[in-house]
């Protein structure tokens, strides 16, 4: 049986993915988490495969969580199942520990195909996306700004474009306000861009913050 455990802040999005996940007889949501800080203490608590989990939650986002479970476990079984677009987050969620991502607009056998394959220990992606990847290898000079920053730089980016300072990023990240500094001023040199203002309206017109 494939224990799963889902997390995201909207009630009904929960239970919608329960009846879909209950609907398989080898998959059983064992638990559901409504923030970051719930997902954590369901995920220590409880013996799971598969988090389902969205990226936008209270409190710490997904990003947060990985970072906190990889730190304690070896293997992270994290499904992120999202509304951003896959080709703007799936690869900094996968480069930050998740195994798999889609967006909220899959298909429910999608769904479930992606949580068999996370549970079994292989990354998941949906064929568009691995498209759209191969395209970006070949044109890897024309795609845009944030693409040029490392999976770190990107997470600094995003929490300062939500108008998070130095020193909350620094707890989120488990790093220290010095080494989020150099992180800032790293990512605003490669997007040549002078300020917070920039980067956050850069990160709205790019859908990568809501």
């Amino acid at each position: 049986m494939i224990k799963i455990i889902i997390a995201d802040d909207h009630g009904v999005v929960r239970r919608g993915l329960k009846a879909i996940i209950e609907d398989e007889v080898d998959m059983e949501v064992i638990a559901e988490a409504a923030s970051g800080r719930e997902t954590i203490d369901a995920a220590m608590r409880l013996d799971w495969d598969v988090i389902v989990m969205d990226i936008t939650m209270p409190e710490m986002n997904g990003f947060e969580v990985i970072d906190h479970l990889r730190r304690r476990k070896p293997r992270i079984g994290v499904l992120v199942l999202s509304m951003h677009p896959e080709l703007q987050f799936a690869v900094r969620a996968m480069e930050a520990g998740a195994m798999g991502y889609l967006t909220k607009e899959s298909a429910p056998e999608e769904l479930v195909r992606a949580v068999r394959n996370v549970a079994a220990g292989r990354r998941y992606v949906s064929e568009n996306l691995a498209e759209s990847l191969a395209s970006r290898l070949v044109e890897k000079d024309t795609g845009p700004l944030h693409e040029k920053l490392s999976a770190r730089e990107f997470r600094v980016m995003c929490l300062l474009a939500s108008g998070k300072s130095t020193s909350q990023i620094a707890q989120a990240l488990f790093l220290s306000p010095k080494t989020v500094e150099t992180y800032r001023l790293r990512l605003m040199s490669k997007m040549k861009m002078h300020g917070i203002a920039e980067i956050a309206r850069y990160a709205v017109e790019n859908d990568l913050i809501d």
